[in-house]
Formats: structure tokens, C-alpha cells, sequence
């Protein structure tokens, strides 16, 4: 009996943290140069202070389209070939946060919920009843409430810090896989080509069977 109501509790409790977990967002990525280069500029305000993109380079930047003096601000004496590394040091950030701050580039696929999750962790800030950060997604996050979400009160206040929440998440969104379109457009011309090339094969078929009959 008392392992049946010890199981029964268990089972309660379980039920109630999946009722309680908190659901994740969902948000449209935009996949146009101006979305993610306004995206860029917020990473490089907010972000890059204690994150590095060492997958990214200041040249892929370039190449997708962004600003080249942009980029060349952003970059200053380093070159075009640098990748995109954080500003603060490692053991900075270690005796800061108690961790090391996790690398950007592949944020966007490396959570189940891809940019759903980094969305809605973004914008799960709150304070507690005592006046402590914490956050929805990740209570056990060390990261700061970077864009004030949790301060924020007033709707268009809200409205704008989750525009730029969305910038972001299309920036990390195109980092993750920054030749995504180019693959695109060459799987068109690899299945274009594939049909023509079956299309004569059966040209050539129908051509060379009717001499045998």
C-alpha cells in the first residue's frame, strides 16, 4: 500500500511539472538580407560581448550581402577571414558567470525547437516575488536579461525588444546554416537537369526500340 501511494505521489508530481513546463514560442525567421543584417547589429551590441560565432567569418558576412562598411566597423583591424569572437575572455567570463558563455553559431540547431527555443528563451525573463532574475525556459540560465524583456511594461516597449528578439533568432537562424539558400538553388538546377536528362534517355529508348520492332 505504501508503495502504491509513494508511486501515486510520483506520478502526481510528474504530471503536475509537464503541466507547469512552459511552452516554447514559435517565431517566423526572415530570411532577407536586410532582416538578418539588422540581426547581425544586435548580436554585435548585445551578444558578442561574452559570445563567439568562430563558425562565422566577417567574409561570409560579406558574401550574403551585409553592409561591407558594416562589417568593416564591426571588424575593425582584424581580417576579412577573423572569425566572430567574443570580447570578453574565456576566464573573464568564467570567474563572471561561473561557465563559460556557449559559442552562437550553431544555437539555432543545436536546442530541440531550433529558433523557437532561443526565441522563447529570450523572452522568458521575469523577476521573482523577491526581486531575483529567472527565466521560463532555462531557470538555471547565468545569462543576464540582455534585452530588458522583464522590465519591460508598456506593450510597445514589448513590442519592440521582441522585433529585435526576432532579428536575432533570423541572424542565428542563417548562421547556423549560412549556405541553406545557395543549396537551395543548386537542388532546382540538380532536379532541372535530371529531367532533362531522363527525357532524352527516353528519347533515345523510344528511338532505338523502334528500330527493333
Amino acid at each position: 500500500m505504501k508503495t502504491f501511494m509513494a508511486l501515486l505521489v510520483l506520478c502526481c508530481i510528474a504530471s503536475s511539472a509537464l503541466a507547469s513546463e512552459a511552452k516554447l514560442e514559435t517565431v517566423k525567421v526572415g530570411i532577407d538580407v536586410r532582416t538578418v543584417e539588422r540581426g547581425v547589429d544586435a548580436v554585435m551590441n548585445a551578444c558578442r560581448p561574452c559570445h563567439s560565432m568562430k563558425y562565422i567569418k566577417y567574409r561570409d558576412l560579406v558574401g550574403f550581402g551585409i553592409d561591407k562598411q558594416k562589417v568593416d566597423t564591426w571588424r575593425g583591424d582584424q581580417p576579412l577571414d577573423a572569425a566572430l569572437l567574443a570580447q570578453m575572455s574565456e576566464s573573464d567570463a568564467m570567474q563572471a558567470y561561473g561557465k563559460a558563455p556557449p559559442d552562437l553559431s550553431l544555437m539555432a540547431k543545436a536546442r530541440d525547437g531550433g529558433a523557437n527555443y532561443v526565441y522563447s528563451y529570450m523572452m522568458g525573463y521575469y523577476v521573482t516575488p523577491e526581486g531575483m532574475p529567472g527565466n521560463h525556459i532555462y531557470p538555471e540560465t547565468k545569462m543576464p536579461d540582455i534585452l530588458g524583456i522583464s522590465a519591460a511594461t508598456e506593450a510597445a516597449q514589448r513590442t519592440e525588444i521582441q522585433g529585435k528578439a526576432r532579428d536575432i533568432i533570423s541572424f542565428l537562424a542563417w548562421a547556423a546554416d549560412p549556405h541553406e539558400q545557395e543549396r537551395h538553388r543548386l537542388g532546382y538546377y540538380v532536379l532541372g537537369y535530371l529531367f532533362v536528362l531522363t527525357f532524352l534517355l527516353y528519347l533515345v529508348k523510344k528511338q532505338i526500340w523502334s528500330r527493333l520492332k
